[in-house]
């Protein structure tokens, strides 16, 4: 009976890697570090590559650890993208209201995943900033109707309000699927460098 009592509340807990991916200055890591930690940075750091992050979340009796990796919007670590979303469970395509490009961005990135992430991955497109109401460039209907035609589901958020930041990530732990294929750890393997030579070669075919 207690294995039986274990294998259920196992089956309830996920680990779910989770990538943020958006054109630098969307607010990526200003939506995160809200999210995570509950704060706002009015001036934030351009992200390196990227940063890894972990919460976990409880939706409809189950517990869900998201592992959070927050890529670097610079269009000199686009080709580092794939290392992160791929396997990837969930991911978040987060665009400036305020910055029509942000936006065009945002839908190249959503075709990037089409073409190349895991197919039952949960996709979501956030638009942030919302608190920017008078300096709106995108609409929310536009975003909306975009997002229906590609099978995300859409969120304006606001990393300085806090406004939809918690309930994007509990609309994401909701539609995942309850049986997840298996994972490595992270998300990612980390080789050492002995191993990396013989690796490199067919990383990013």
């Amino acid at each position: 009976m207690a294995t039986a009592a274990a294998a259920a509340a196992a089956h309830n807990n996920l680990n779910a890697k989770l990538v943020l991916l958006g054109d630098m200055g969307a607010g990526k890591s200003s939506l995160v570090l809200r999210f995570v930690k509950g704060q706002f940075l009015e001036f934030q750091e351009s992200t390196i590559g990227a940063a890894f992050f972990s919460q976990t979340v409880s939706v409809n009796n189950s517990t869900v650890k998201f592992e959070i990796w927050d890529t670097a919007g610079q269009e000199r670590y686009h080709s580092l993208a794939p290392m992160y979303y791929r396997g990837a469970a969930a991911a978040i395509i987060v665009y400036d209201i305020t910055n029509t490009d942000s936006f065009a961005r945002a839908k190249k990135w959503v075709q990037e995943l089409q073409k190349q992430g895991n197919p039952n991955m949960v996709m979501a497109l956030a638009g942030n900033k919302a608190d920017l109401e008078d300096k709106r460039k995108v609409t929310a209907e536009e975003a909306g109707v975009y997002a229906e035609e590609n099978g995300l589901f859409f969120m304006e958020t606001s990393a300085k309000t806090a406004i939809n930041i918690n309930d994007i990530f509990y609309e994401i732990a909701r539609r995942l699927p309850r049986t997840q294929p298996a994972q490595t750890p992270a998300g990612m393997v980390l080789v050492d460098r002995q191993a990396e030579g013989s690796r490199a070669a067919s990383c990013c075919t």
